[in-house]
């Protein structure tokens, strides 16, 4: 029997606007888009990564409640959610190419413990950090 995480979920304000950033911007790839009624089941897959997906998920019925999905996207609009993590090959790199594409960084390449950072955010608020490890450095 095979068992792991297949799905992490990120809350989002918009699953259009977060499916074209994550496939336009972030080389994502579409892995399953259906829904019923209110409730959209989105989540979409790094080419490099098949066997795991990330969630875009909207809060609200029949997960939330009203109250609950308004403080939800509050929260995701603060940045208060934890970051996710972007392995690259190339930080800097990956930083000009999605710079030129719109992206809101908040943080540009810097060097520490080893490694090369940058920080970004998605539209609904969502913090990443993009890394480039030693091992990755050539």
């Amino acid at each position: 029997m095979s068992e792991g995480i297949g799905v992490v979920g990120l809350y989002v304000r918009d699953q259009d606007e977060a499916l074209r950033f994550y496939v336009d911007k972030l080389g994502f790839q579409v892995h399953t888009d259906v829904g019923g009624g209110e409730y959209r089941w989105l989540t979409v897959q790094h080419p490099r990564q098949p066997s795991f997906q990330l969630g875009l998920f909207l809060p609200g019925p029949p997960v939330h409640d009203e109250a609950t999905a308004q403080a939800l996207q509050a929260l995701v609009a603060k940045g208060a959610m934890p970051p996710l993590v972007l392995d690259v090959d190339d930080c800097r790199g990956a930083w000009e190419r999605m710079r030129a594409l719109g992206v809101e960084f908040t943080q540009e390449p810097v060097e520490r413990f080893g490694n090369i950072d940058a920080g970004f955010r998605d539209p609904s608020g969502n913090g990443w950090k993009m890394i480039q490890s030693r091992r990755g450095q050539g």
